[in-house]
């Protein structure tokens, strides 16, 4: 395979899993999931996430659990727990005012990075 494809994956493309510690986003892709589904479960999260993910490195499910909690103490969500139906309870997420403003602000500094980016993709291909 040749140098800079997925040796993990076998794509026939760059991946990111092979770029070290690339942040991956979860935190905005969070916001974004709570705004447009409203509260949610973590696992119902999950499942979205990859979906919805900036890179195509997974998004490992502590992962999002840490950053679940990291939004809860900063007061951007909410949880409480659901005692109802049979199984056992399970914690609802839900995005807080506070949140969507933080989400706000990640898509200025999305916007920003994306320009950035583009600049330097600019610059390597001309080289």
């Amino acid at each position: 395979m040749p140098r800079g494809l997925c040796h993990r994956h076998g794509a026939d493309r760059p991946c990111t899993c092979a770029m070290g510690n690339l942040y991956r986003f979860v935190e905005p892709v969070v916001l974004l999931l709570l705004k447009k589904h409203g509260p949610s479960y973590g696992y119902e999260l999950i499942s979205a996430l990859n979906d919805h993910a900036l890179t195509d490195a997974r998004i490992e499910r502590a992962a999002l659990y840490r950053t679940l909690k990291q939004l809860e103490d900063n007061g951007y969500v909410v949880s409480e727990w659901d005692v109802s139906g049979s199984g056992p309870a399970r914690h609802v997420y839900r995005l807080t005012d506070s949140g969507e403003k933080h989400l706000l602000e990640w898509s200025i500094v999305l916007e920003k990075l994306s320009q950035a980016m583009s600049n330097f993709v600019s610059d390597v291909k001309a080289q």
